[in-house]
């Protein structure tokens, strides 16, 4: 899992309106600081070892370097995500690019923010609502993914995605995830899995700490969140820390930016 991975560009990256409690159309970034700290994020991840698939972006397109929102995809399908109106131009680029790669591609029937709210643990997903995406999403994603779904409730905006709340580090073995960003029944679906928590504290998750890639040996992960850095450490785990600070303008960070296409098939007996 996250060895292979769709990448766009920050070639057209700007803050065009305001989607999220993190834009703001008056504090645009820099963006030949942006492309640097996107290339540094693509560098990382092939000295890790991943293989990058490239989109480009489209000028009219000013948010589609965080491709992680286009779809979510298992084995050879898509589930295409249906983001808020004015991201709406991404999605034809994204289908062609699936369609393309043999992909079969099937279109989202509810608001639906891709893999931003649906995040793959082995054959479980971890499948966010409460913002962006409709619950009713839920049962289509298990039905045509074939996963068991786990639904987690971020509590307000400020967590529009649920991957700015949980961070996958080890499927089946280690999450990673912030307590106050999740209602107590969320909470306490995530301590009934099992698995080694990893609790996170407000101040580091919204620095997007949690915005993280990892393929259960490396994690790459934004700076500024030395707390989870050592913690993920302390469980042997190779830990690459970039610089988002301009990507974070527009709401994102290292996770945002790359969209899982080796998510493994259902474990079959």
């Amino acid at each position: 899992m996250n060895k292979a991975l769709l990448v766009s560009d920050a070639a057209h990256f700007r803050v065009d309106y305001e989607i999220n409690p993190y834009m703001h159309t008056e504090v645009q970034p820099e963006r030949v600081v942006a492309i640097l700290e996107h290339e540094r994020i693509l560098a990382a991840h092939r000295a890790a070892g991943r293989h990058l698939e490239y989109v480009p972006s489209a000028p009219e397109c000013p948010d589609m370097v965080f491709t992680a929102n286009a779809a979510l995809v298992r084995g050879g399908r898509a589930v295409l995500g249906a983001p808020p109106p004015e991201r709406k131009a991404e999605l034809p680029y994204f289908q062609e690019w699936l369609i393309d790669h043999d992909f079969e591609v099937l279109e989202a029937p509810y608001p639906f923010s891709g893999q931003g709210d649906a995040l793959a643990c082995g054959d479980l997903l971890l499948a966010g609502y409460g913002q962006r995406t409709d619950r009713r999403m839920h049962a289509v994603l298990a039905r045509e993914l074939d996963y068991e779904v786990v639904p987690l409730r971020t509590v307000s905006h400020r967590w529009y995605d649920l991957d700015l709340a949980v961070g996958v580090v080890e499927p089946g073995r280690t999450l990673a995830f912030c307590p106050d960003a999740l209602d107590e029944p969320s909470r306490r679906r995530l301590r009934g899995l099992g698995m080694d928590l990893i609790e996170v504290g407000v101040d580091e998750a919204a620095r997007f700490a949690l915005n993280l890639v990892s393929d259960g040996t490396t994690v790459t992960m934004t700076k500024g969140a030395p707390r989870l850095a050592a913690a993920l450490r302390e469980r042997g785990l190779r830990v690459v820390e970039v610089d988002t600070t301009e990507l974070a303008k527009g709401g994102g960070g290292v996770r945002c930016t790359a969209l899982t296409l080796d998510n493994p098939l259902p474990a079959r007996s």
